[in-house]
């Protein structure tokens, strides 16, 4: 039971350090952020399609790499 409160608070921390990574994205604009090369954007008359694809690679790397740096400290 020791552990499962462990991890939960480390959840809470890093679902907390999420929110405030977005409030802060919010307010000040990353240039680069939503516009990789790697990103698609289709614009019509009446449609507009975007699919950030290298971003969410982006994300997804940096997030796993945080990930895995917070299990090797938990060990």
């Amino acid at each position: 039971m020791n552990n499962l409160g462990k991890s939960l608070i480390i959840i809470g921390i890093f679902i907390t350090l999420a929110g405030l990574l977005l409030v802060l994205f919010t307010r000040f604009k990353i240039p680069f952020l939503g516009r990789l090369p790697g990103d698609i954007l289709i614009k019509k008359e009446n449609f507009t399609f975007y699919f950030p694809l290298a971003t969410s690679i982006l994300i997804s790397v940096i997030l796993s790499a945080i990930l895995y740096l917070i299990a090797k400290i938990h060990k």
